[in-house]
């Protein structure tokens, strides 16, 4: 009997928790040993457009903008009414404030997601995040680093699953044209070396890899570096570039829509956060063939294998960033069987298809009450 489950998903924003949740739904709709709702406390975002061409349904909204609020209540209310209407089974949430939402609210089973680990949440909302979690059937981690934060904090760990981050693959099969991608982009036909982040979240740390972007130019002048990605730090990373002296070869993409493209005429991909879950910056990478410079955070060294393909370093140490780099651009064979395995390792591993499986995997669990 087919059951129905619900995805709430915080908003339709380009950032990563909410990129996994839509491509996560996706597959559940076209999969069909659900029938799938989906649900958002922010109707906005570019991903809408992508939602709506597979889902065909109202999508419902619960906006909130205070957990402590008689709108919060009302907003319950209306939740609960429509799990009802609608007969669902499960709920599945996404990120911090759905999980919060939808554990207090659903009467139904409840499965949250995790996808970070410190560095994103003040002390009251880590005490209101640890509630949500104890009232939640099953937590859904994306990486063995973010299941033993939770541990630490003091989730049991019967009730975490873990549910790697997956990757369509195909989107970086591509014929390319070099110079048409540089055209398009804005780019200078040199070495690029790339970091895909949010501009919004100081936890990103793109400081970093500009402060080492200044040491490689010193040293490698046919380098270029590219910051693709939106949000209201872009202007101070800006300012930096131009106190650091790099202007003339810093580039910023804006909204990382034609990631593969840019990863394609890219030498070395870079991840310079404080903080992570599981980042789908590296899995996009790697999935480019694309050597990586990370910072060893989160569950990075569960997909990154220094010296074999790519590099770890220590958050905020820009000057081993840069040597690292700058190996990667001064030996590029080594760096393009760096590429090849990272890609290997991404289809062995991090495929859309274990996503799904996985994830249902964690359905029937719950919803047999196991």
């Amino acid at each position: 009997m087919e059951q129905n489950v619900l995805q709430l998903i915080g908003s339709f924003h380009t950032g990563g928790s909410e990129r996994q949740a839509v491509q996560l739904t996706k597959l559940l709709t076209e999969d069909g040993r659900f029938r799938v709702f989906i649900a958002c406390l922010n109707p906005e975002g570019a991903l809408r457009v992508e939602v709506e061409r597979f889902y065909d349904s109202e999508i419902a909204a619960f906006p909130l903008a205070s957990f402590y609020d008689r709108n919060f209540l009302h907003q319950i209310r209306r939740f609960r009414r429509f799990l009802k209407e609608n007969q669902i089974r499960l709920v599945h949430s996404h990120d911090f404030y759905t999980n919060v939402f939808g554990t207090f609210a659903a009467k139904t089973a409840r499965v949250a997601s995790k996808r970070e680990t410190g560095g994103m949440r003040n002390a009251p909302q880590q005490i209101i995040e640890k509630q949500a979690f104890r009232r939640a059937d099953r937590i859904i981690a994306n990486s063995e680093a973010v299941k033993n934060y939770l541990i630490a904090a003091g989730v049991s760990g019967d009730k975490i699953s873990i549910v790697y981050n997956g990757l369509d693959l195909s989107r970086f099969k591509i014929d390319f044209d070099r110079a048409e991608i540089l055209r398009a982009f804005g780019l200078p036909d040199k070495k690029l070396v790339t970091i895909v982040a949010n501009l919004r979240h100081t936890v990103k740390n793109q400081e970093m890899f500009l402060r080492a972007a200044q040491k490689i130019r010193e040293k490698y002048e046919n380098a270029a570096f590219i910051l693709a990605g939106e949000g209201e730090r872009a202007e101070e990373m800006k300012n930096l570039a131009r106190e650091l002296k790099i202007e003339q070869d810093v580039f910023f993409t804006g909204r990382a829509e034609r990631v593969a493209e840019l990863l394609a005429v890219s030498e070395v991909c870079v991840l310079a956060s404080r903080a992570e879950g599981f980042s789908n910056a590296i899995l996009e990478y790697l999935a480019a063939s694309r050597p990586v410079v990370a910072t060893s955070v989160g569950g990075a060294a569960e997909v990154i294998s220094d010296g074999e393909n790519g590099f770890l370093v220590e958050s905020d140490d820009d000057l081993k960033m840069a040597e690292k780099i700058l190996f990667l651009l001064e030996n590029p064979e080594t760096a393009k069987k760096y590429g090849a395995r990272g890609r290997e390792i991404v289809e062995a591993r991090f495929s859309v298809e274990a996503q799904l499986e996985n994830t249902i995997a964690v359905y029937n669990q719950v919803l047999s009450g196991k």
